[in-house]
């Protein structure tokens, strides 16, 4: 009873084109949320950590996303070129 609980809650998973899209979709929002979390807590403290923060982070984001869709290609022919590969 409990597999088919789960399985009624999976949801449906994209097909894998769409991976080039989303992994740096998702590392732009971790990244751009990692950084300019610091940078807001270093500049502005604690108390207007709230009140600045969502907008510092969507700036970042704005700038993250479409960077990470440019140089992620570059990145990985390097990493190959430097990392030896599994047979």
């Amino acid at each position: 009873m409990l597999t088919l609980v789960r399985n009624s809650m999976r949801m449906k998973k994209l097909p894998a084109r769409y991976a080039a899209i989303i992994t740096p979709l998702i590392l732009s929002v971790f990244m751009s949320g990692i950084v300019s979390s610091v940078s807001t807590l270093m500049n502005a403290g604690w108390d207007r950590f709230a009140a600045i923060w969502p907008h510092a982070w969507g700036a970042s984001w704005a700038i993250a996303f479409p960077s990470l869709m440019l140089v992620l290609p570059v990145v990985r022919r390097i990493v190959g070129a430097i990392v030896e590969q599994r047979a």
